[in-house]
């Protein structure tokens, strides 16, 4: 399969050479071998050609909003509008977002403030590229959040902080994502430390830094997300 990473961010400068850019830990999640990846900087302004240059897309995490004024998020929003039903789609947290924006949703800045750390989600919706479990817990490191439901969507994954962690549309072949399957525990601390007492005060850096000392299912949804497109 050919899958396009729709690099919209990176991780701070210092992590990458242990643990690499979005794309390659995508890659990692899913498989480097297991289909022909491709990389797009929609960042720095370098779109596919047109959606039919790959089976599937997924759209990583960035610092942005997908509300800012860039002309880079106002060109990744017009193309998965183009995108929609000519590709799979996967969004996992500014993608999730970016997919919720382009397709009539709206996305804000929480007022809840920073989900950081590992977050537990409950199943509210419940697909065929699912496994049987009711529970799920993955890394967060969000603020934004979508807060309507694009009209063709439906909640799959949810939780008191985050409402819509997952959303699922039936009309097109797209499913997206709040929290992050691809960080490692290893990556999800770095990040934290690198924003401890600038972005986190330490006491809520400690908290989240501490809540990866539990398994979390990073396999089990980098299983759902293949089945997904595979299927």
């Amino acid at each position: 399969m050919r899958i396009g990473v729709l690099k919209t961010g990176r991780p701070p400068r210092p992590a990458i050479a242990t643990h690499g850019t979005y794309p390659a830990m995508f890659m990692r999640l899913l498989g480097a071998e297991a289909h022909d990846w491709r990389v797009y900087a929609v960042d720095e302004g370098h779109l596919p050609g047109a959606p039919e240059d790959c089976d599937a897309y997924i759209i990583t995490g960035s610092a942005a909003g997908v509300y800012d004024d860039e002309p880079w998020i106002a060109g990744l929003l017009d193309f998965l509008r183009g995108a929609r039903g000519q590709a799979k789609l996967v969004g996992i947290c500014f993608g999730h977002q970016a997919m919720a924006q382009a397709f009539g949703g709206r996305v804000i800045k929480s007022p809840k403030g920073w989900g950081i750390g590992a977050h537990d989600y409950r199943i509210l919706a419940r697909e065929p590229w699912m496994d049987g479990s009711d529970a799920l817990r993955l890394p967060a490191s969000h603020q934004d959040q979508v807060v309507e439901v694009p009209p063709g969507a439906e909640i799959t994954v949810g939780s008191e902080f985050t409402p819509i962690a997952g959303l699922v549309w039936r009309d097109h072949p797209s499913i997206s994502f709040q929290p992050h399957p691809e960080f490692e525990p290893a990556y999800a601390r770095a990040l934290i430390e690198s924003r401890r007492g600038k972005v986190y005060d330490p006491s809520e850096a400690d908290r989240a830094v501490d809540s990866y000392a539990s398994a979390d299912d990073r396999a089990r949804v980098a299983g759902w997300i293949g089945r997904f497109l595979a299927g």
